[in-house]
């Protein structure tokens, strides 16, 4: 018997350039026009403001680890243990993720550690950013 899948996120007309940008291997967010705020999930307006003049950027890609769980039970699609994680991106807004490429224990998982974007691709329609520690 196959192992379920991961869930896959549905990609709707206010956060398809968000996914459109992951299959190009790149962090896209969206600032605000008038009131400069960098926000994270897309939407159509800003969540400080209210503005709906708002362009959307490529990120750096880079972040520090605010916080994180780790998982150590089965779920669809996942190994255990794994790390649930809140990455505080370099240009502001958190975003809430998983840690590769790390072993997955509190002595490895530090707080603040710097962190570079991963993309994983699901199929030909999503791809995740995932977070592992920045290389240097």
């Amino acid at each position: 018997m196959a192992e379920p899948a991961r869930a896959r996120p549905k990609p709707t007309p206010e956060t398809q350039h968000f996914w459109d940008g992951t299959q190009a291997g790149e962090l896209r967010l969206q600032r605000c026009d008038a009131c400069a705020n960098v926000y994270f999930p897309p939407r159509p307006f800003c969540p400080s403001c209210a503005s709906r003049k708002v362009s959307v950027f490529k990120a750096s890609g880079q972040g520090k680890l605010y916080s994180y769980i780790i998982h150590h039970r089965p779920a669809p699609g996942f190994t255990p243990p794994y790390a649930i994680a809140v990455v505080e991106l370099d240009e502001g807004p958190r975003m809430m993720t998983n840690i590769v490429d790390c072993p997955q224990t509190p002595e490895a998982l530090e707080l603040d550690m710097k962190l570079e974007v991963a993309f994983e691709k699901l199929d030909d329609k999503i791809t995740l950013p995932l977070f592992r520690p920045a290389k240097g």
